[in-house]
């Protein structure tokens, strides 16, 4: 029988890439020194290569991130270890974020010219960045920060979450051996074998480490802020989402669905809670209720609460886990194609004050537009994070803009639109609210330094 090559190709591909993970090589270290010893011989060998060649080496990265086998596993493995998510988004996720992060291209140089000489402000490395990556977003966030460093010029040391050890070393290892394939320096993405919170300490601290990076809840921006370096925090939210009596309804309870149960409501941008106005309040559940939303019963909603919750704060087991899963685990047979669980709430009510990360949502009545961002205002916390807008009024959107003052608004769409999914604009999952650099690209990576040639090049 004759064997198709592609086919053969694709089938030991597969199953190369589902063998378990050596603790050690392709950037993986024993410990957190020799990773950090390695990644800043790295970066200095890097210093000598090309505007072309990180071309050329964020593209290895694209590419193996891309593949279609690899996409697959990243997808199906960060749900099993990670018990949280959805494996079709995170394909999504894993995609755009391979796609549509920024390069190279995004190190734009300014220059001057006049009788005095010509000067230019350009981009340039810090050096060794630690980044501690989070379980919601294992891969994205090793996929992006890889892209972004490395086309800043840096080189980078993760430190993952544990509950994701297996898949980011895989991870490493792939990008170190595409990067070696086209030959990049060794170790310019390293990790450890056993990630810890020791190791992270020894991250942050460590001399040779010029910046940290941190995507997690404010527990660990917190630490980085103190930290004495310079600090990108990527921290929590709990994003409100404003439905007024202007809004098309239909087209803002499908929305609201499908932001709110994107990846099982994971995503720091994902919506949290609901403040609608209360002349479209009954019509905004119904349309939910159509578009996959499942409306809680007051006994229903107190059975949820005592299953999701512990001592009022949310339950870690249940984080990411399915709204079909939770309507069971109360006795409740779940309808098909139910992605949502809404129900009627105070505004002090845990499913509208805490940020649940599952896709269950608290809806607050309140009687007008100026009411309803008003309280979106208060129950965001100030995280400056997200923030979503469902109206026809400008001024109303303008006003909520003006007042919430978050990194991400989004207007008449769900909330993943804001993070260049379905959305115009770029992708990133290192979103930097505490620190203020906002949606991070490599320029956030990179250091501004001005250049100045006195007297010369000015051919006006």
């Amino acid at each position: 029988m004759k064997v198709d090559p592609s086919l053969l190709e694709a089938t030991i591909r597969r199953v190369l890439a589902q063998l378990p993970v050596e603790r050690t090589g392709d950037g993986v270290f024993a410990d957190m020194d020799s990773a950090v010893a390695a990644a800043a011989a790295a970066e200095r060998e890097y210093l000598t290569r090309s505007m072309a060649d990180r071309r050329r080496y964020v593209a290895a990265i694209r590419e193996v991130m891309l593949d279609p086998d690899n996409l697959d596993y990243m997808s199906v493995q960060a749900v099993q270890q990670t018990g949280m998510g959805d494996v079709g988004h995170k394909y999504l996720k894993n995609k755009a974020a391979a796609e549509l992060t920024p390069g190279v291209e995004d190190l734009v140089t300014e220059a001057y010219s006049g009788d005095d000489g010509l000067t230019t402000v350009e981009y340039s490395a810090f050096g060794v960045i630690g980044a501690i990556t989070p379980t919601t977003n294992p891969t994205e966030t090793i996929t992006c920060n890889s892209i972004g460093m490395l086309a800043a010029g840096n080189a980078v040391v993760f430190s993952p979450h544990p509950r994701a050890r297996d898949l980011s070393l895989w991870q490493v290892q792939q990008i170190n051996r595409a990067l070696r394939a086209v030959g990049a320096p060794d170790n310019l993405v390293v990790t450890v074998a056993e990630p810890s919170i020791e190791n992270t300490t020894a991250m942050i601290a460590h001399p040779a480490v010029r910046m940290i990076v941190a995507t997690g809840g404010p527990g660990i921006v917190k630490t980085v802020l103190a930290s004495g370096k310079k600090a990108i925090g990527a921290g929590a939210g709990n994003p409100p989402v404003v439905v007024d009596e202007t809004a098309d309804i239909d087209h803002a309870a499908k929305c609201i669905v499908d932001g709110a149960s994107f990846d099982n409501n994971l995503p720091c941008t994902a919506e949290k809670e609901i403040v609608a106005v209360d002349a479209i309040a009954d019509l905004l559940k119904f349309s939910m209720v159509k578009h996959g939303a499942y409306e809680l019963s007051a006994d229903e909603s107190s059975r949820v609460e005592r299953v999701i919750l512990a001592d009022g704060r949310p339950a870690l087991e249940w984080v990411g886990k399915p709204a079909a899963a939770i309507l069971e685990a109360i006795g409740v047979e779940p309808p098909a194609g139910v992605r949502l669980l809404v129900c009627e709430a105070d505004r002090d009510h845990p499913f509208v004050v805490h940020e649940l990360m599952m896709p269950v949502l608290g809806l607050v009545r309140v009687p007008d537009v100026d009411a309803a961002i008003d309280l979106a205002c208060e129950l965001e916390h100030g995280n400056r994070h997200t923030a979503i807008m469902h109206s026809r009024d400008v001024s109303n959107l303008t006003r909520m803009g003006k007042l919430i003052q978050t990194t991400v608004f989004v207007k008449n769409g769900p909330s993943f639109n804001g993070i260049g999914i379905g959305g115009e604009g770029y992708c990133t999952f290192t979103i930097a609210g505490p620190t203020g650099e906002g949606l991070t690209r490599a320029r956030n990576f990179a250091r501004s330094r001005r250049c100045v040639l006195v007297g010369d090049l000015n051919v006006r």
